[in-house]
């Protein structure tokens, strides 16, 4: 999209949305697991942006100790977004995936090894081909426990990137806020669709 802003805009400028949510069906579409709340008690759940979420959610569905995974819009303004509003740039929200685990079988630091390996978290409203704010890196938290992860795996993860000549992280890590899950067709594509697109490329730079 031509002209397309490479700012967040705050709420005043953010596009005004409505109050009706996103009609989804609850089965994901590989496991037939629920991927709407409630989930089993134990689960915990965290948000990650790193550019398309269609390739961004393929990472994550098949790792064990996940429960479920969805694509959906976060760390906006406005509310009950549809694509083609996040498209527009309007919204300040981040293309991302929701990914619910088991802690006691999966790691949170094994997820951030995922994300931040698996696309380059130093290209600020970009990622690759895909320019826009809704393409920016995001780690967006749910406890404070996971908040202290993140923030030390960014220092760590910085460090490597200057060993290997590589630019600052732009990754925005935040309490993680509404989520508001994308049209029913974005849910697990890449599985519907096993040529669809992704443009994910990590910078070869491995996370300790």
């Amino acid at each position: 999209m031509l002209g397309k802003p490479m700012k967040i805009p705050d709420a005043k400028e953010a596009l005004p949305g409505r109050a009706e949510t996103m009609p989804i069906t609850s089965e994901h579409y590989l496991h037939g697991r629920s991927r709407v709340e409630p989930f089993p008690p134990q689960m915990e759940r965290v948000i990650f942006g790193l550019g398309c979420f269609w390739g961004a959610e393929r990472l994550f569905w098949g790792i064990e100790g996940v429960y479920t995974t969805a694509v959906g819009y976060a760390a906006g303004h406005t509310p009950n977004p549809t694509y083609e509003e996040v498209c527009t740039g309007m919204t300040a929200h981040n293309e991302v995936v929701l990914v619910v685990y088991d802690p006691a079988l999966l790691s949170f630091q094994s997820l951030l090894r995922v994300f931040w390996e698996s696309h380059d978290p130093t290209q600020g409203m970009r990622q690759g081909n895909d320019l826009g704010t809704q393409y920016r890196s995001g780690i967006y938290y749910t406890t404070s426990e996971q908040s202290e992860a993140a923030h030390s795996s960014l220092k760590n993860y910085q460090q490597r990137l200057n060993e290997a000549g590589r630019s600052t992280i732009t990754t925005e890590i935040c309490p993680a806020g509404e989520f508001y899950y994308a049209e029913e067709y974005h849910q697990q594509y890449l599985e519907k669709n096993p040529s669809g697109y992704c443009g994910l490329g990590g910078t070869e730079v491995l996370c300790s």
